[in-house]
């Protein structure tokens, strides 16, 4: 199973994600990569382009000179295709270029552009991917922690960050798209991909579980609800824990105050004790006192 390191903003390692096989581990299959991008770069023509014939042009309903005698060659209108201003002779009209590509085989190629990507070490996948306020500077910045330099990026969010898009379109090497955007020709184009670790969850539920890009978005917020409310109640029950620990520790310090208290008591009372078996002595007075008062 293939897997990517996950990096923070500061380019760091975090972690290692294991990826989807059917996703980012098969062979590219090029026949397909060339049918399918041939197919969406033709559909991107309008197929406008018009021309006029010799009878849509206007004028030259009248024959220039007469047929004989002038040692010209015969002519029927100055509007024939060898006259200046004349018409077009199998101009383009307007047409449509629109090429129908398999749903199947559109997958298969956006699975072989990214299992390429993994291959060749051009993906990268970061724990999250924001900033605090539009700023080119700060992006460069970002940019400037990953092995990209010199070469043309794609980041793809899962969903849309203004503060991202701002601070990306100065910068003329770089691209930011919405994941819901993907497709054969960006991903070909951009020498290197970035995402975070949601929109790689987006593509495994999108090109491997076979979701919708509404169910993707709506698998993914319910993911993210149920982990926020996890950690929640991890960090109330270690809030609790806490708390019946100094419980604890406040019952076992007066329990101990109480001992303290009950040998300070005895010891009083010891004390006491021996203070009252102490009697004091009686003082006769001397005879000699008494024989002279007498």
């Amino acid at each position: 199973m293939p897997s990517t390191t996950v990096y923070n903003m500061a380019g760091e390692a975090v972690e290692e994600l294991e990826l989807s096989e059917r996703v980012f581990g098969i062979t590219p299959n090029v026949a397909v990569l060339h049918q399918v991008v041939t197919a969406q770069l033709v559909n991107r023509r309008q197929g406008t382009a018009s021309t006029k014939t010799r009878a849509e042009v206007a004028g030259g309903s009248k024959k220039p000179y007469r047929q004989k005698g002038t040692g010209h060659a015969r002519q029927g209108s100055i509007r024939a295709p060898h006259y200046r201003h004349g018409g077009v002779v199998f101009g383009p009209k307007p047409r449509s270029y629109h090429h129908d590509v398999p749903k199947k085989m559109r997958r298969l190629a956006i699975r072989s552009a990214l299992s390429d990507k993994v291959a060749n070490k051009n993906l990268i996948v970061v724990d999250e991917l924001t900033l605090d306020a539009p700023a080119t500077k700060d992006m460069l910045a970002l940019l400037e922690n990953f092995p990209v330099e010199g070469k043309r990026v794609l980041m793809m969010l899962p969903e849309r960050d203004e503060n991202i898009v701002l601070s990306t379109r100065n910068i003329p090497t770089a691209k930011v798209q919405h994941v819901s955007s993907i497709n054969v020709v960006e991903l070909l184009k951009h020498d290197c991909v970035i995402m975070p670790v949601r929109t790689v969850r987006w593509i495994e539920l999108v090109f491997d579980e076979g979701l919708s890009a509404e169910e993707a978005t709506k698998q993914i917020a319910v993911d993210e609800s149920e982990e926020l409310s996890e950690s929640e109640s991890d960090e109330a029950s270690e809030l609790q824990e806490e708390a019946a620990d100094v419980d604890d520790e406040d019952v076992e310090t007066s329990e101990d105050q109480e001992m303290v208290e009950g040998d300070v008591v005895d010891e009083s009372d010891e004390s006491s004790e021996d203070t009252e078996t102490i009697e004091p002595e009686e003082t006769e007075e001397p005879d000699s006192v008494t024989g002279n008062e007498a």
